[in-house]
């Protein structure tokens, strides 16, 4: 069993996306022998909490198959109990050694935080109120920063951006078992941001990863 350090880890991803950018995907892992293969285990290279969203369909994004990625999703990639247990055990027990978050542009999940920060937005379902509310402190720190007063005035793309940030904060913050393994050099962590009309996948923070080592950061979206 091959084991990648969060780097390589980060590296294979990087590689399958241009694949897939490219039009050149090798669709790995993906026959009746790997089915087999796999019916008594599995050993994930990565572990993906991503958006639920249809376009983000993390095998094809990043030219994976069966068994390559430990994939969580929900709405907006929003930091939960359930989350959060998910992906310790993708730490603890299948010892992956990297978390991709990933986000993308034009999310449902963003707009409908920005729409809630209106003194007269209508009302959602509780549900969905609960599980976007997370998202709003985002929305609202980049009104703020910008001078701005209505949701009109709230760029998107750069709430996304500021979730996303959070979001591999509270990861962080809320979950010691995955905090410990980025600190002892087991795990690495990158938020990503998905460009739906490129396909590329591109870095807004990163944790536990040798940048100097990986040929696609210089395309770090950082603060934009």
């Amino acid at each position: 069993m091959t084991v990648l350090t969060p780097t390589a880890a980060w590296q294979e991803m990087l590689d399958g996306n241009r694949r897939f950018v490219a039009g050149e995907p090798r669709h790995p892992n993906q026959n009746v022998e790997k089915r087999h293969e796999l019916a008594d285990g599995q050993n994930p290279m990565a572990t993906l909490f991503g958006c639920a969203d249809s376009r983000l369909a993390a095998e094809i994004i990043f030219d994976k198959g069966l068994g390559d990625l430990f994939v969580v999703r929900n709405a907006g990639q929003v930091i939960g109990e359930s989350i959060v247990g998910s992906l310790e055990y993708a730490v603890e027990v299948l010892q992956v050694p990297l978390i991709v978050v990933l986000a993308h542009d034009s999310c449902g999940a963003v707009r409908a935080a920005i729409d809630g920060t209106a003194i007269d937005a209508a009302p959602l379902p509780p549900h969905i109120w609960k599980l976007i509310a997370p998202i709003i402190p985002a929305a609202r720190k980049v009104l703020a920063a910008n001078g701005g007063t209505t949701p009109d005035d709230i760029d998107a793309e750069q709430v996304g951006r500021e979730h996303l940030r959070n979001t591999v904060a509270n990861l962080l913050q809320s979950s010691e078992l995955i905090s410990d393994a980025v600190a002892e050099g087991r795990l690495g962590i990158v938020g990503a941001n998905y460009r739906l009309s490129e396909g590329t996948a591109v870095p807004v923070i990163t944790v536990g990863i040798d940048t100097g080592s990986t040929d696609d950061l210089a395309d770090q979206e950082g603060s934009k």
